[in-house]
């Protein structure tokens, strides 16, 4: 039986599907990732090989409608896969994020219907990859105000500008891209073989590692008037699209975190030091504790957030919360579990130093703690530090 922490019993809230689905890509983390990915981690690569094998889990576009091909399920469930998924890794869970989040979501939510059936099919098999392009090389927390140009010329639109830390770029098939028209920003279809764009990938990361991360170029782009999404609204459109992905990386992060715990714990029964195990002195158990609530927490706002999601009244502010404090509970426990392993904590032999690394990354990405702090704080306020 794989480990994985429940000290509050929360799998009785838990409907038997959820549980089963939630297993059944922990099983498939246990066996068909976690074995290769330090090989994956280490020599900077992704393993494409998974993504069918997760397409037939369907776990992209786990909550859209069935009648695209995807499995219409809800939030608890999607959740549920996203905390698995980042117990294997977070590289592995931030494309399922991005394949769902950012590339399916905004498809379904502001596509036409076309487009609907032309790409999501495609996408929930994983017989097409996609990526989204917001963020900027100058304009990370400020994406309204980016700099990438569309203008409308006989036929479609002509893309001008950059985008930079994109999950996917180089292998995607399609980048979902946000893009200023006459200073509207609106949403673009932009195909890999469109003449002008490029997506090199950026070498020399130290976190997310087994993760392909990409620049997008654009110039003089000819997208088709039937690639623009025709139902996005300015930035709000773009910001509901992000607010999908820091859910799922509120719940990711616990994965990686209870990854590390297990570890830990394990280790602190066996390492002897002064002829008992560490696990006996007071400091460690003082850790583990601390460890044990943290997860807990978590795990508890996790739920809830979802139930509120499904219910149709979650808050942009709510998910916020969930998002900073998990990302922040996350890798300092990783840190802390490093501490009790000691210096075997950094050999590859164990992941935990593979998962604190990657923290670092997901901390940051999606909104950073400084972000999202302003964020529930203008809500608390109501005045804005942002202005």
């Amino acid at each position: 039986m794989i480990n994985s922490i429940d000290y509050f019993n929360i799998d009785r809230l838990y409907e038997k599907e959820e549980i089963f689905v939630r297993d059944s890509v922990r099983e498939f983390v246990q066996d068909k990732i976690k074995p290769i990915i330090e090989k994956h981690y280490q020599e900077g690569t992704f393993p494409l090989d998974l993504v069918p094998q997760l397409a037939e889990l369907g776990v992209f576009g786990i909550t859209l409608p069935q009648k695209y091909g995807c499995a219409e399920m809800n939030n608890i469930v999607y959740g549920l896969v996203m905390q698995e998924l980042e117990r294997g890794d977070s590289g592995i869970r931030s494309f399922a994020s991005v394949q769902s989040g950012l590339v399916m979501y905004p498809i379904y939510e502001f596509g036409s219907e076309e487009q609907r059936q032309k790409w999501l099919p495609l996408l929930a098999k994983g017989e097409k990859i996609g990526c989204f392009g917001l963020t900027e090389p100058d304009y990370g927390s400020n994406p309204g105000g980016m700099i990438t140009r569309a203008e409308k010329v006989e036929g479609g639109y002509v893309l001008n500008g950059a985008k930079m830390w994109i999950t996917n770029g180089t292998i995607a098939d399609v980048a979902v891209v946000w893009a200023k028209l006459d200073g509207k920003i609106n949403g673009f279809l932009v195909e890999k073989d469109f003449k002008g764009f490029s997506a090199p990938e950026m070498k020399g990361k130290h976190s997310l590692r087994a993760s392909i991360t990409s620049e997008l170029i654009f110039q003089d782009v000819f997208v088709p008037d039937d690639n623009l999404l025709p139902n996005s609204n300015g930035l709000k459109s773009p910001l509901k699209c992000l607010n999908q992905a820091r859910y799922g990386i509120a719940w990711g992060v616990v994965g990686a975190l209870i990854d590390c715990f297990h570890t830990a714990l394990d280790y602190s029964k066996l390492r002897i030091q002064f002829s008992k195990p560490i696990a006996a002195y007071q400091i460690t158990q003082s850790k583990l504790a601390q460890l044990a609530t943290e997860i807990t927490k978590a795990q508890l706002m996790n739920y809830h957030l979802a139930r509120l999601k499904d219910e149709g009244i979650v808050k942009h502010t709510q998910i916020s919360m969930a998002k900073r404090n998990n990302c922040e509970v996350a890798l300092d426990g990783a840190r802390i579990c490093r501490e009790i392993l000691g210096a075997n904590g950094i050999l590859n032999e164990y992941p935990v130093m593979r998962h604190a690394a990657n923290l670092e990354s997901v901390k940051t990405y999606e909104g950073t703690h400084e972000m999202h702090t302003l964020i529930i704080g203008e809500d608390l306020t109501g005045i804005s530090a942002f202005d």
